[in-house]
């Protein structure tokens, strides 16, 4: 039985705790990312004690998690600039907070009526934005899960005797090189291989070239992959010339949105993702974008039945009489967390106007930081930035050597990526609280570190 007097002082201690974390994080004192070994770690953390003994308390709590707070990496901290990885809005916060207390599972229906009900309408909100009226969808636990989804249902429509006799092996899949690497995962899960992706000719910058699309005449293509917007560079495939291709040839096609897809929301820089109405299917990561917390995704396709094709599973204790509103029938998972709360809580408060609002102002910084890179000798900007990832290079030496001095103090923490062959260092603009300042503190530490 939970002890109600000592959940609530210390959930008051994590609101408390939590609130300071961000504040601290947004203001930048404390540096953006912590990674002390493991093993030290495990000590400062008491982490063997407790686990043998228990005993935690309220206030040996609110210890635990000061110290667990002050190491790992800081999301809403200005100089957070590498990963995309959403700097989250509260109101997801409190989507999780309320999740963990109640624990619906709810791809069955009966084990979450209301978060399957909230899931249903964000989805139908998508769904109406990337442009599919009539079309379905389901959240998954990210956008790796949501990319091997959105294959199995490419694979029923072509290859519909494949989950009960097997991949036949002359399947192949048309994707780039720049692709996300779980689309190779999904592949190769999928039983295909490596050998069935054929690589499609791109420009130097990784983009899918559409006069160079391949003849696929005696080939049988499971999909094309395209791109809105590439992980590494934050570039766009042209989406309308290579869906218009796979409409002529009747070639299934899947546009990985996970990170640029929430651009729709943003009147400046929607069309960057015009065409996507042409695929076939489509995946939305509001753990990037929409400010929600890891991990949420959505499986967007055009025809609702593709989606229920893409698993025919049977299972007695659960697939039984009639169970319209279960969802677990297009999912690879069986309990899942109420994801759809985290974005409408963000939309409820925020407003979709609200969301696009933060998207285009992420966009915006990344430019700002192209204009001041310019400006400065040194710097190289292979292109200029379609949404907030900036890839460039300072001077040429070793840019992975100027990310480690950057980091080993936590100043400023950034990825790096290669572009034709080529190491370059990228800023991925996520936090509300990057600025200005923040971006030339940071041109200024790459000056002097690299000197």
């Amino acid at each position: 039985m939970w002890n109600f007097e000592e959940f609530a002082e210390s959930a008051g201690v994590t609101v408390e705790e939590l609130t300071a974390y961000v504040a601290d994080s947004q203001r930048g004192e404390a540096p953006v990312v912590r990674r002390r070994p493991p093993g030290e770690l495990a000590d400062r953390l008491r982490l063997r004690e407790l686990i043998a003994k228990g005993g935690m308390t309220p206030e040996s709590y609110r210890d635990f998690l000061r110290a667990y707070l002050a190491e790992g990496t800081r999301l809403h901290h200005p100089a957070y600039l590498a990963h995309q990885t959403a700097s989250p809005d509260f109101p997801a916060a409190l989507a999780d907070f309320v999740h963990g207390a109640i624990n619906n599972p709810m791809n069955i229906y009966e084990m979450g009526a209301s978060a399957a009900t909230v899931e249903f309408e964000v989805l139908r909100w998508m769904l109406d934005k990337v442009g599919f009226p009539a079309g379905g969808g389901v959240l998954t636990h990210g956008g790796s899960l949501a990319n091997l989804t959105a294959m199995l249902a490419a694979r029923a429509r072509v290859a519909p005797e494949a989950w009960e006799r097997g991949v036949p092996d002359d399947l192949v899949i048309l994707a780039p090189p720049s692709a996300h690497y779980s689309i190779s995962r999904a592949v190769s899960i999928l039983g295909l291989g490596q050998r069935a992706i054929v690589p499609l000719e791109t420009d130097e910058l990784g983009r899918i070239d559409p006069a160079r699309l391949p003849d696929i005449s005696g080939r049988r293509v499971m999909a094309l992959v395209a791109a809105a917007c590439a992980t590494g560079t934050g570039l766009h495939d042209d989406l309308l010339a290579i869906g218009a291709w796979c409409r002529e040839r009747g070639v299934w096609f899947h546009v990985d949105g996970a990170h640029g897809a929430s651009a729709l929301l943003s009147d400046r820089h929607a069309h960057l993702l015009d065409g996507i109405e042409l695929a076939d299917s489509v995946i939305w990561d509001a753990h990037k974008m929409l400010r929600a917390s890891a991990l949420t995704a959505a499986v967007l396709v055009r025809r609702e039945s593709d989606l229920d094709a893409a698993f025919r599973q049977e299972a007695s204790y659960l697939f039984y009489g009639e169970q319209g509103f279960d969802q677990i029938r297009r999912t690879v998972e069986c309990t899942k967390a109420e994801l759809g709360l985290k974005i409408f809580l963000n939309l409820a408060w925020r407003g979709e106007q609200g969301l696009g609002d933060y998207v285009a102002s992420r966009y915006d910084t990344a430019h700002r930081f192209w204009e001041l890179a310019g400006e400065r000798p040194g710097f190289t900007l292979p292109y200029e930035p379609e949404s907030n990832i900036v890839c460039f290079r300072y001077g040429d030496g070793d840019q992975a050597v100027i990310r480690e001095r950057l980091m080993s103090d936590g100043t400023f923490h950034l990825t790096s990526t290669e572009l034709a062959g080529v190491r370059h260092l990228r800023v991925t603009v996520m936090a509300p609280a990057t600025d200005d300042a923040t971006l030339t503190a940071l041109l200024d530490e790459i000056e002097a570190v690299s000197g």
